[in-house]
């Protein structure tokens, strides 16, 4: 999809109003800093406010301290109010190729200050950058969430809500009309031969429609999760706006439904009324009786028959674990797929020994790793399988 001239005459100002911004304000900033940073957009797109916070203080910022003119600039520059210069630069991102002629236009919006190619030393710097930049990216998608300082889990978390997720489908009960269905369409065939004096020269076929089947993630915030759960519950944030047939809960000792608080539009917020509403948090872990409470007050929802369950957690109960795979059984016969995503999985010495996760394998579909990017995106591709 081609942007417009003026969408990428818009977008690509206000890439560059930045980077002059900067420059006034002492930052070495150039054309080489500039492409890194569009290119860094263009990999994060479609992003919030956040990634675009964070592509421009990782290309446009040489040592720490720049931060605080950067941080400065950045408030100035695009303010909460702004979030129309926003979305302009995340949708002409999303839709385009960077053209090979960039660096020549962006040299041309510099020139206005005076600033000449090679002027501060980053003409021949422009490959290291971009090649710094993806090593940077792909270190921290293969980073464990419990190794992250807190500017990388800041980071990790505004590419976990920027996840491109999809509902898996199902074929429902009703027929719509098909060019290549599989049953024949009797009714509109003859309706259409009335045009062409009673001959059916076109036939008409029906198929099956297709609707969003339903997601339920259940996320263990129990304390032996602590550093995995608010990433987990960054991803739970991004399934909810996926689709309306998403369900989120959470669990340590006691279930906690938090669909609503999540569907907040901004995931501060979210975040923050869910830890107002999970007593739980950082504490005990009995996923048995949690999974119990699931089927007896939910069992009978619409969202939960023929879902997809994805379940998270590292496997240490503390209660029966008979129990655990008594409710597990359940779940599994009524959920379409079970999934169980454990942190623990990503280390390549980990076999599921405890006794929780002994009882429940059994009745899994899916068993998947969910300790750092790479695996939730990896979780994302087979939610909407």
């Amino acid at each position: 999809m081609k942007a417009s001239p003026r969408q990428a005459d818009g977008a690509l100002g206000e890439l560059v109003g930045f980077g002059r911004l900067l420059r006034g304000r002492g930052l070495p900033v150039g054309t080489g800093r500039i492409l890194a940073f569009c290119r860094a957009l263009a990999a994060l797109a479609p992003f919030d406010r956040d990634g675009l916070y964070w592509a421009g203080r990782l290309t446009m910022v040489s040592h720490k301290g720049q931060l605080p003119a950067y941080e400065a600039a950045f408030k100035a520059y695009f303010p909460a109010e702004r979030d129309d210069a926003l979305a302009v630069i995340a949708g002409w991102l999303q839709n385009v190729e960077l053209p090979p002629e960039l660096e020549v236009t962006v040299e041309e919006g510099l020139a206005e200050d005076g600033w000449r190619a090679g002027a501060d030393g980053e003409g021949g710097e422009q490959e290291a950058l971009v090649g710094v930049l993806a090593s940077g990216a792909e270190v921290l998608r293969a980073k464990s969430f419990e190794e992250l300082n807190e500017a990388e889990r800041a980071q990790a978390n505004a590419i976990i809500r920027s996840l491109a997720l999809h509902l898996p489908v199902r074929h429902s009960r009703r027929w719509r009309p098909s060019p290549h269905g599989r049953r024949f369409d009797q009714r509109r065939t003859l309706r259409a031969s009335l045009r062409t004096q009673g001959e059916p020269f076109q036939r008409a076929w029906r198929a099956r429609r297709r609707k969003p089947r339903p997601l339920v993630l259940v996320l263990d915030v129990s304390g032996s999760m602590s550093a995995y759960s608010r990433a987990l519950m960054q991803f739970g944030f991004a399934a909810i706006r996926a689709g309306r047939r998403v369900e989120v809960f959470c669990f340590g000792t006691r279930l906690t439904r938090v669909t609503r608080a999540l569907r907040r539009s901004e995931p501060d917020d979210a975040l923050r009324e869910v830890a107002a509403g999970v007593v739980d948090w950082d504490g005990g872990t009995r996923i048995g009786a949690s999974v119990k409470e699931l089927l007896d007050r939910y069992g009978q929802h619409a969202f939960l028959r023929g879902s997809v369950v994805v379940l998270c957690s590292d496997g240490l109960e503390r209660g029966d674990p008979a129990v655990l795979g008594a409710q597990m059984a359940r779940l599994g016969r009524l959920a379409h797929q079970l999934v169980w995503v454990n942190p623990l999985k990503g280390s390549p010495r980990y076999e599921p020994l405890a006794r929780g996760m002994a009882a429940a394998l059994p009745h899994v579909d899916r068993f998947l790793p969910g300790h750092n990017l790479q695996s939730l995106e990896a979780l994302s591709k087979v939610v909407g399988r």
